[in-house]
C-alpha cells in the first residue's frame, strides 16, 4: 500500500525550491519540527517522525539529529530502543547528534546509562570530535551507577582535550566525584581554579558533603558561599536531617526565615518532608497549610509523612482532599497511600486504592506498590494471598519483596513457606546478612535450634557478618550514638542506672518482655538481659536524662526496631508521658533531595540555542499531522 500525506497538509508543505537540493531538504523538515509544542511528549515525536517518513526524510541527518535532541529532553525518558534506532539511522553522525545520544542515555535507566562510556569510546574510535557539552552528559550518565575508576579515565580525556578549565565540565566532575563519595577529589577540582566557579559549583560540593553526612564540612562551605539560592538552603537542611541533627536543620530554616528571605516551595517541601518523616507532625501540618501553592510534591510529602506514622485514616482523608483539588496522583502518591493502609491494617481500603491506581489513573504498578500490598496482606495474616500476588506479577519480584513476605512468615509462624523463601533469598543475595537473620528467626520461632545453628554456620562460611545495630539521638546540638550493650558513652553508668529504673517502672505497669527476637538457645532470663540492652533502649534512657519534658525524644536507627522494643517505647510513652519518635535511617535517606541539576539545565539551554540556530524558532501550535494508520502503528510499535 502506498501512503501519501493528505491534500491539505501536502499544500502546507509545498516547497519553494527543488526538493532534490539540500536547501529543499532543509525546507521540508523545518515545518514538521516547528509544529511541535514547546514541551512535546513521546507520542508527539513519534507522529513527527512518521511525518518525516511520509515526506521521504527518513535518512535526513538534520531532521533525525533534532528528533534525537527532543528525545533527550523528554520526561519521562524515551525508550532506549527508540533513540538508539534514531541515532543508528543517521549517516555520519556529528558531535551534536552524539552528544544528544549521551544525553538520552543519561536520562534513561541504569542499564542504558551503563552504555554511555562504551559509546564515548566508539565516538573516539570513529573520529567524532568532543566538546564541552560531551563531558557533562557523559558524566551524568556515569553518575547513575558511579564507578570511580571510570570517572578518572573520563577526567584524563577532558584534560587531554584542553577542557579542564571549562566551567560546565568542572561542575560535572565535582558532581560525579561527590556521587562516588570521593569528596577529596571533588574538593580538589573545586579548589583547583577558584576563578572558575559559580553557584552550581558550590551547590554540587555542598550536596556531596551533606549526602555523606559531613555536616561540619557542609556548614563550613555553606558559611563561605558568596551567594545562596533555595537549593543551597534545602541541601544544608536535608544534610542535618539525614545525619539525625533535626534540631540543627530546623535552626537553619529559622535562620532563613529570620533573614527575611523568600522561602520557595522547594525549601518548604524539604522542611515539610523532614518534619513529617521525623515525627514533627504539628510543624509539618502547619507548614503544609501555610503554603500558598501546593504542588504534587508538597502533597506527596505530607501524604508519605502521615503514612510513615501509621495515620491511615488521616492519610486517606488528605488523599481525598488531594483528588478534590483536581490534581492527578503519581506513583509516589499511591506509595504513600498504600503504605498508610498497610501500617494501619486497612486491607479493604488498600485493595480499593490499588485498583484505583491501575484502572482509574492507568499507573503501572512498580515494585514499591507491590511491596506495600504484600506488606498489607502479610501484616493481616493473608500470607498465602500475598504469595499468590507475587507469583502473578508481570515483572520479576526483587529480593526486597521476598524479604517482606519472609518477615510475614516469621511473624505468623509459617515455617515451610518461610524456609522456601529464605533459601531462595540466600541464593539471590548470598552476601545480604538480613536474609540469614530472617531465616534463622523463622527457625527460632519454631524452636528448631539446630537449623538456627546451621544458618549461622552458613553465614560464617560465606564471610557474611550481621550488621551491628546502632541508634542516634540528638541532644543540645550534639548527636550521640549508641550500640547494643554500649559501655563507651561518657555517661554510660548513669544511662544503665536510668534504664534499670525505667524497666522497673514499666514492669510495675504490666510490661513483660517478648524474647522471641533473640535467636539463641538460651534461658529466658538470659534473653531478657540481651534484649534490654538494645541500642534504642539506651538512647531512650539517655533521652529521659537530658531532653526537656516538653520536647520529644527523637531517635534514628540503622535497623528495624524489634517487636519488644516497639512495645517498650509505647510503654515508656504511657508511663512517663514522653513522646518518642523512632525512624529508620533508610527512611530518612530516602527523603526527596530537592537539589536540582543546574549544570544540566545550563547545557540544555546551550543545546537549545544550537538547535534554534539550525532549525529556526520553535513555534508553539497544536499538532495537526494526519498520518496514515498503518505507518503510524509501525512507528508507535517502537514504544512497546
Amino acid at each position: 500500500m502506498r501512503f501519501r500525506p493528505s491534500t491539505r497538509l501536502a499544500a502546507a508543505f509545498k516547497p519553494r525550491v527543488p526538493l532534490t537540493s539540500d536547501a529543499g531538504l532543509r525546507h521540508r523538515h523545518r515545518p514538521v519540527l516547528s509544529r511541535l509544542p514547546v514541551s512535546p511528549s513521546l507520542p508527539h515525536l513519534l507522529q513527527a517522525h512518521a511525518r518525516l517518513l511520509v515526506l521521504g526524510l527518513a535518512a535526513h541527518r538534520a531532521s533525525l539529529a533534532h528528533l534525537l535532541a527532543l528525545c533527550a529532553a523528554l520526561s519521562p525518558p524515551a525508550p532506549p530502543r527508540y533513540f538508539r534506532l534514531l541515532y543508528a539511522a543517521i549517516a555520519r553522525p556529528n558531535v551534536f547528534a552524539s552528544n544528544n545520544l549521551l544525553r538520552c542515555l543519561a536520562h534513561s535507566d541504569c542499564d542504558a546509562a551503563r552504555d554511555a562510556l562504551p559509546f564515548y569510546a566508539h565516538m573516539r574510535r570513529a573520529g567524532i570530535p568532543t566538546n564541552n557539552y560531551t563531558f557533562p552528559f557523559l558524566l551524568q550518565a556515569c553518575s547513575r551507577d558511579p564507578v570511580f575508576g571510570e570517572g578518572t579515565q573520563v577526567h584524563s580525556h577532558a584534560v587531554k582535550c584542553g577542557l579542564e578549565e571549562d566551567l560546565y565540565v568542572r561542575n560535572a566532575f565535582i558532581s560525579f566525584y561527590s556521587s562516588c563519595g570521593e569528596l577529596n577529589h571533588a574538593r580538589r577540582v573545586f579548589d583547583e581554579f577558584p576563578g572558575q566557579r559559580d553557584l552550581v559549583s558550590w551547590n554540587a560540593l555542598l550536596t556531596g558533603y551533606a549526602r555523606a553526612g559531613r555536616t561540619d564540612a557542609a556548614q563550613e562551605l555553606f558559611d563561605r558561599m558568596p551567594e545562596r539560592d533555595p537549593i543551597s538552603w534545602s541541601t544544608i537542611i536535608m544534610g542535618y536531617v539525614q545525619s539525625g541533627a533535626l534540631e540543627k536543620g530546623l535552626e537553619v530554616f529559622r535562620e532563613l526565615v529570620g533573614k527575611g528571605s523568600t522561602v520557595n516551595e522547594a525549601t518548604l517541601v524539604t522542611v515539610l518532608s523532614a518534619s513529617a518523616q521525623l515525627g514533627l507532625l504539628e510543624l509539618s501540618r502547619h507548614t503544609f497549610e501555610e503554603m500558598k501553592q501546593r504542588d504534587v510534591f508538597a502533597w506527596n510529602a505530607m501524604i508519605c509523612g502521615l503514612a510513615t506514622h501509621g495515620l491511615g485514616k488521616e492519610t486517606l482523608e488528605l488523599f481525598q482532599r488531594f483528588l478534590g483539588g483536581g490534581l492527578r496522583p503519581t506513583g509516589v502518591t499511591f506509595v504513600g497511600v498504600l503504605n498508610a493502609c498497610s501500617r494501619a491494617g486497612l486491607v479493604a481500603e488498600g485493595r480499593r486504592c490499588f485498583k484505583l491506581m491501575v484502572e482509574e489513573y492507568g499507573i503501572e504498578p512498580e515494585m514499591e506498590h507491590y511491596g506495600c500490598i504484600v506488606d498489607l496482606l502479610g501484616r493481616a495474616g493473608l500470607v498465602h494471598e500475598a504469595y499468590e500476588l507475587i507469583q502473578g506479577m508481570s515483572m520479576a519480584p526483587d529480593p526486597v519483596l521476598w524479604g517482606i513476605l519472609l518477615g510475614a512468615c516469621r511473624v505468623h509462624g509459617l515455617v515451610d513457606l518461610g524456609v522456601s523463601i529464605g533459601n531462595k533469598l540466600i541464593e539471590l543475595e548470598p552476601e545480604h546478612d538480613g536474609h540469614y537473620v530472617l531465616l534463622a528467626g523463622v527457625y527460632a520461632k519454631a524452636k528448631r535450634w539446630e537449623d538456627v545453628v546451621k544458618v549461622r554456620r552458613l553465614m560464617a562460611h560465606r564471610g557474611t557478618k550481621k550488621v551491628a545495630g546502632w541508634s542516634l539521638m540528638e541532644a543540645h546540638g550534639t548527636v550521640h550514638k549508641f550500640v547494643a550493650g554500649d559501655k563507651e558513652h561518657k555517661d554510660s553508668v548513669e544511662i544503665h542506672k536510668t534504664l534499670e529504673m525505667v524497666i522497673m517502672r514499666l514492669t510495675e505497669a504490666g510490661y513483660s518482655p517478648d524474647v522471641s527476637a533473640v535467636l539463641h538457645d538460651i534461658g529466658d532470663e538470659e534473653k531478657v538481659h540481651v534484649i534490654k540492652e538494645h541500642s534504642e533502649r539506651l538512647a531512650i534512657a539517655f533521652g529521659l536524662m537530658v531532653v526537656e519534658r516538653s520536647r520529644p525524644i527523637r531517635i534514628v536507627k540503622n535497623l528495624r526496631v524489634c517487636g519488644d522494643c516497639h512495645e517498650f517505647s509505647k510503654m515508656v510513652t504511657k508511663v512517663f508521658g514522653r513522646e518518642i519518635v523512632v525512624n529508620l535511617l533508610k527512611t530518612v535517606q530516602n527523603l526527596e533531595w530537592l537539589v536540582l541539576d543546574q549544570e544540566l539545565e545550563h547545557t540544555e539551554k546551550q543545546v537549545n540555542v544550537i538547535q534554534k540556530h539550525l532549525e529556526g524558532e520553535t513555534v508553539e501550535m497544536p499538532l495537526e499531522f494526519d498520518v496514515e494508520t498503518k505507518l503510524k502503528k509501525d512507528i508507535m510499535g517502537i514504544n512497546k
